[in-house]
């Protein structure tokens, strides 16, 4: 159903419900019908499920909100199935918190969260969206250890090549609070041990 990004949502969360099933093959009807589009709204179409254009390399900041939109469908079947999330410490949504995280990055002053400091905003945001990460991760099939989503998430994800950048941002800047963000709350040094076998990031 093209144009109604809710339904298609509805659709896929009810997809990756099957893939807990005990067993297989299943197959079950789904309970709602698709809304009636109008002739002209579905003229060209071929495939109901439409994929934005991958966001340039350069721009971190535009690859991570991409990225999180992608993984969206994963993170609201983990939040239904455990009836919680530990998403939302910072006030404000995890796009926003990703807005704010790309805007320092491009060395704009960026909003603060509830006139917190630079370095506790930006820890703020990053908790927020490692732990939309890890909950997304922990959904999908296959039962990832802790280990194995956290190097997932640093080594091969948008959001660990930003953070990535953010702690060298952070620690060349001016603010002390940002200093100090980066030095002790952002990269865990099991990681930071590996950055830079990993090349520029």
């Amino acid at each position: 159903m093209p144009h109604d990004a809710a339904f298609q949502r509805r659709v896929l969360l009810a997809v990756l419900r099957l893939l807990g099933a005990s067993s297989g093959p299943v197959l079950v009807d789904y309970p709602e019908q698709a809304p009636h589009a109008a002739a002209d709204a579905m003229e060209g179409v071929a495939c109901s499920v439409s994929f934005r254009a991958v966001a340039q390399p350069d721009d971190l900041g535009a690859a991570l909100a991409h990225e999180i939109e992608e993984i969206a469908p994963w993170y609201d079947l983990a939040r239904e199935r455990r009836g919680r999330t530990t998403v939302g410490a910072s006030g404000v949504s995890v796009e926003d918190a990703a807005r704010i995280v790309g805007s320092y990055l491009k060395g704009e002053a960026g909003e603060r969260i509830n006139g917190l400091s630079a370095g506790e905003t930006l820890k703020l945001a990053y908790e927020d969206i490692r732990a939309y990460y890890f909950e997304a991760a922990g959904a999908r099939p296959g039962g990832a250890q802790a280990h194995e989503i956290l190097r997932w998430f640093w080594f091969k994800t948008a959001a660990g090549r930003v953070f990535a950048q953010l702690q060298k941002a952070c620690l060349a800047s001016r603010d002390e609070s940002a200093k100090l963000f980066a030095s002790r709350s952002l990269v865990p040094n099991v990681i930071q041990r590996e950055l830079p076998k990993t090349g520029d990031r």
